[in-house]
């Protein structure tokens, strides 16, 4: 059931997005919950559901999902259940329950402690079965999965039926009473449904209802060998658990004539029937969102794991630093259709940029160090800056900013032969120093091979805290740290998995294993202020100049670790402002 975060995230809505977001036109899925509720189906209230299989970890698509089911029950003032729906042992796992605990509530919503699942029905599955056996409209088969696919037909051929289709009423409960003592080997019979092979939707040709699989269930144990299909378990949940509106993905839509006959034939008069609906799921461009894609990913080493900052599973966009706030943003700017549509990644990157802007303190670090000597600053003398943490949230405060005369400032903010345009630093320029002053180069030092390992310049000591008494402008702005009191630490620098924005497409005879950018991730040793010390996982910054960072899990009390959760640069409002 929803709580206290949920209308939290309708605040967070009302109090973040624009005017047009606000007074936005109902969603369709809006309109048929009011349409519902004028008509008196269902009784007065709204109550949905979040289902997922406990057989992976949760993505971004999930995440939409989520805000979608929870917000809903929030709109109106009605509930929502999280519910896992584990028919399936061998793919599932107490691991996977846990981790889909853990993003639903990071993503700000609760259920007070009260999960449900699918296997708490498995007694009650059982008993509709046989009723459906007694009213003579379902029948144990003894095809295997391979043979029933070959009957089924084609889309514009109808199937053949069973051999064993014309089973009495008595035969058939006795076989699935055997099935279920496990008196059968794994895959010699199932429990068929008994609709028609002539059906134009295939979905209803007979489908099976159980199957025989002896594996140890994650919560039942070894107490069954037979389990509910999905078809069969997740309508007859929503029944159970007193569902109003089922909201599922597109995919599901060729199954409703199915999830409404189980409904037509079980369903008691006077009890709330649930209500299917479907929307188009989250397509993103530059990764890939299925299940068993992103397993392949993990099982093969492609990633570190589940939540590798580079994955779109929501463990992931927690690790690399996104907040549920962004989140949440994008997914109402996506908003709900009813057509499959591919989402540009910029426009996730975008949400998160914008929300991190607001909440991140500032702090300089250098990635790819260069040494910066001062030569006219004094030996040993170290000036205490006060620089604000947040200008764009003076709430936020300052903080003081140890300043010496051997600083580290990024390698690329030096040239010796600048081209035109270049407002960094260069023999004879001066440049600002973030906060600091403003300095002058006067020459650089070379190694024995060439290369730049030192520059070097003179500071105008008027100009301390940033600007020139004199009033005179510089078009260049640096930062910086000191070389003493910088503190070291591991960068790892994440980029786009894929090369490019359609993985499933790749060249003849390959797959999308071959479209993974070698280049995604990149790992420095850099230098930070020394503001930083003690940071704790999970905390972020913006570091000035160069984009989102976060604190990972990795760190330790001798090993500072962050990750970059995002660059600076804003692609997509860019192209937005172009009308792309």
């Amino acid at each position: 059931m929803w709580g206290r975060a949920a209308p939290e995230y309708y605040a967070y809505m009302a109090g973040q997005m624009n005017n047009e977001e606000k007074n936005r036109p109902q969603n369709f899925i809006e309109e048929i919950i009011e349409e519902d509720l004028k008509a008196g189906k269902n009784g007065p209230g709204v109550h949905t559901r979040f289902p997922p299989e406990p057989n992976g970890y949760l993505h971004i698509g999930h995440a939409k999902s989520i805000c979608l089911n929870f917000g809903l029950a929030a709109k109106y003032g009605g509930l929502c259940n999280l519910r896992f729906d584990d028919t399936n042992p061998e793919k599932e796992d107490v691991e996977y329950v846990d981790s889909i605990m853990e993003d639903v509530r990071w993503l700000g919503f609760e259920w007070h402690d009260r999960p449900y699942y699918a296997s708490d029905y498995f007694g009650q599955l059982y008993d509709w079965a046989v009723l459906l056996i007694r009213k003579g409209l379902a029948y144990v088969c003894d095809m295997g999965p391979d043979e029933i696919a070959a009957t089924r037909g084609t889309p514009t051929e109808p199937g053949r039926e069973s051999p064993w289709r014309g089973r009495s009423v008595d035969e058939n409960l006795d076989l699935f009473e055997r099935m279920k003592k496990g008196e059968f080997p794994d895959g010699s019979k199932v429990l068929r449904a008994k609709i028609g092979m002539d059906s134009p939707n295939m979905h209803m040709r007979d489908p099976v209802l159980y199957r025989i699989k002896r594996a140890e269930h994650h919560r039942t144990g070894n107490d069954w060998c037979i389990y509910p299909m999905y078809d069969f378990a997740h309508g007859q949940s929503d029944y159970v658990e007193g569902i109003t509106h089922s909201i599922c993905t597109l995919e599901f839509e060729v199954h409703r004539p199915l999830y409404d006959w189980f409904l037509d034939h079980l369903a008691e008069e006077g009890r709330v029937r649930p209500r299917q609906i479907e929307f188009a799921r989250l397509n993103l461009s530059y990764t890939v969102m299925s299940k068993r894609l992103l397993l392949r990913l993990v099982k093969e080493g492609h990633v570190r794991g589940w939540d590798d900052p580079r994955m779109p599973t929501i463990s992931a966009l927690r690790r690399r630093g996104c907040t549920p706030e962004a989140v949440r943003a994008f997914a109402a700017i996506i908003g709900v259709a009813k057509r499959d549509t591919v989402v540009d990644m910029a426009l996730l990157d975008h949400c998160i940029r914008e929300d991190l802007n607001r909440r991140s303190p500032r702090v300089m670090g250098v990635l790819d160090p260069l040494r910066l000597v001062i030569e006219n600053y004094p030996d040993g003398r170290v000036d205490e800056l006060e620089i604000a943490n947040n200008p764009e949230e003076p709430a936020a405060g300052s903080r003081r900013v140890p300043f010496s005369r051997v600083l580290y400032i990024e390698r690329e903010d030096f040239m010796e032969e600048p081209p035109r345009g270049f407002f960094r630093l260069a023999p004879g320029r001066e440049v600002r120093l973030r906060g600091a002053c403003l300095a002058t180069c006067t020459g650089a030092v070379k190694d024995e091979a060439g290369n730049i390992v030192e520059v070097r310049c003179e500071w105008d000591p008027a100009s301390l805290g940033g600007n020139a008494p004199d009033g005179r402008r510089v078009k260049g702005t640096l930062h910086w740290v000191s070389a003493a009191h910088a503190v070291k630490a591991e960068v790892r620098l994440y980029d786009r998995l894929f090369t490019c924005e359609d993985p499933y497409r790749a060249e003849e005879g390959k797959d999308f294993i071959s479209n993974i950018n070698p280049y995604s991730l990149k790992i420095v040793s850099a230098y930070i202020e020394p503001h930083v010390a003690g940071a704790r996982p999970g905390e972020r910054f913006q570091f000035e100049r160069l984009g989102y960072f976060c604190v990972d899990p990795d760190t330790t009390d001798r090993r500072l670790v962050f990750n970059r959760t995002i660059p600076l640069k804003d692609s997509w409002a860019r192209e937005a402002k172009k009308g792309r």
